[in-house]
């Protein structure tokens, strides 16, 4: 039902200016899908949608046109540059340390990027804890972070 919902979300983006997610749900629910608006909200994130700025002066929804990979590898790199100090893995888990008080900002933006094995992360002032999936995951997103450095 969700793929099923987000396809429709697409459709009607690109053949209709949607100004707001209330006029979204209306569009949804012409079209046979109940929601609300909590989901639609999160479909909007998932889907990565973004409001341009029409020729008429008005807001639309649209998706992003970057590539989904190279967005992950340019956030994570700026991150990386602007906030995080060190990193260390301890076994499924990586640490991550910020300069103080940026760790809950660090853990909102890898949280918004919704990468893969990533089951969780936790901040506190200077340190983020992020949960993974697998040790092997863990080891991943460290030699990533490694070559962000080199």
């Amino acid at each position: 039902m969700k793929t099923q919902r987000q396809a429709k979300i697409l459709e009607i983006i690109e053949t209709m200016d949607i100004e707001t997610q209330e006029q979204l749900l209306e569009q949804l629910s012409k079209c046979g899908f109940k929601s609300t608006q909590a989901t639609i909200s999160r479909d909007i994130k998932e889907l990565r949608m973004v409001k341009e700025l029409t020729s008429m002066g008005t807001y639309r929804y649209t998706t992003t046109s970057k590539d989904a990979a190279s967005t992950f590898i340019t956030r994570l790199n700026t991150i990386f540059r602007e906030c995080v100090t060190t990193y260390d893995q301890a076994q499924n888990l990586v640490v991550l340390k910020t300069l103080p008080g940026l760790a809950s900002a660090a853990c909102s933006a890898i949280d918004s990027m919704n990468i893969p094995h990533i089951v969780g992360t936790l901040a506190g002032d200077d340190t983020c804890l992020l949960v993974m999936s697998d040790n092997a995951s863990a080891a991943n997103f460290c030699l990533e972070l490694k070559k962000m450095v080199s």
